[in-house]
């Protein structure tokens, strides 16, 4: 079960789910229910889960779109049940169960109560069960595999209930490379799908490729003399005559503001520092040592250009946070060219 929320971890999660799709991805997961139904109006028909909460006001959603909801509440529960009934359906649902994340889910006596309860709706059909994995990246497994222990406890309630579940899955990206003995019978890859991972030095890691590239080009041109600044609140003064290039993204567009004074861009596949603080819809780099560089050139931000690279890792490091982050943050209104490879 391919996981593109967040707009695909900003890849563009209609056309990444149709290329997903192709290669042999059976379902998909996506955290809104705006999400799924955004896929479901482009044309997808594959089986959508909804990882994040749900709301009564987007029950009809639901229904309509065939979009199976993932119950962490027993009042959602509840509520659910009876707008299911009322519309004389039988709806797919997964239950989570809260093992250690400290986030969504059943507690274990909740879940006890429900399945011992022999009331469980019959408007709903139990499809999946499901926790998160709080530290699967972590140096040190003991969480994991104490969470690993809650969650088999609450599938033996489950199964001892009377109930077949098909659909069991625990295992996000690391879990899946580190723990195979929780794949159980589905996994939920993210990150991993698009070439970056969290796992610790001492895990082997998959032959995985970034695979989206980050542009933009040279807008303008300018040398500026000695002791004259650049950007906003002066945080850059030039120590020479210094070329500065003004390049037409900025923080709007998902280049965090973090990266003033302390990022880099290729140009002519060399690294041009950032100069001063980075822009809404702007930023300036230090093109004084890259020769010929010209108004339109190419600037890469994310990705390849001759033998350099510069990864959304990088700019993790930079900016003091993950992977997941930069590439979330890019902006949907930055246009999407998808190659074929």
């Amino acid at each position: 079960m391919a996981v593109v929320k967040a707009n695909a971890y900003g890849h563009g999660a209609v056309e990444t789910s149709r290329t997903l799709i192709q290669h042999g991805v059976t379902r998909l997961a996506v955290f809104s229910t705006e999400e799924g139904v955004a896929l479901r109006q482009s044309g997808i028909t594959v089986p959508i889960v909804i990882l994040g909460p749900v709301f009564q006001e987007q029950f009809g959603h639901l229904f309509a779109h065939q979009l199976t909801p993932v119950v962490s509440d027993p009042s959602t529960l509840t509520t659910l049940a009876q707008a299911a009934a009322l519309r004389k359906v039988s709806h797919s649902i997964h239950l989570k169960i809260e093992t250690g994340m400290g986030r969504l889910g059943l507690a274990q006596d909740e879940l006890v109560a429900l399945i011992h309860s022999r009331k469980f709706p019959p408007s709903l059909r139990l499809e999946g069960l499901m926790t998160h994995l709080a530290d699967a990246d972590g140096s040190n497994s003991d969480t994991t595999e104490e969470q690993l222990r809650r969650f088999r406890d609450a599938l033996k309630v489950v199964q001892e209930g009377g109930f077949q579940v098909p659909l069991i899955h625990v295992s996000n990206s690391c879990g899946a490379v580190r723990f195979p003995s929780a794949h159980f019978s589905l996994v939920r890859p993210g990150i991993m799908l698009y070439g970056y991972h969290t796992l610790p030095g001492t895990i082997e890691t998959p032959d995985l490729r970034p695979v989206l590239s980050l542009k933009t080009c040279v807008a303008q041109l300018r040398t500026i003399q000695p002791g004259k600044t650049v950007s906003y609140n002066r945080t850059f003064t030039a120590r020479r005559p210094t070329r500065i290039a003004v390049l037409p993204i900025g923080y709007a567009g998902g280049f965090s503001r973090r990266l003033s004074n302390r990022g880099y861009v290729l140009i002519h596949g060399q690294r041009a520092p950032i100069a001063g603080v980075v822009c809404m819809d702007m930023v300036m780099v230090d093109v004084t040592t890259i020769p010929g560089v010209a108004v339109g050139d190419d600037v890469m931000l994310i990705g390849q250009q001759d033998n350099e690279r510069i990864t959304a890792g990088d700019i993790a490091e930079w900016t003091g946070t993950i992977s997941y982050e930069v590439l979330c943050a890019i902006s949907p209104q930055i246009p999407r060219l998808y190659v074929s490879s």
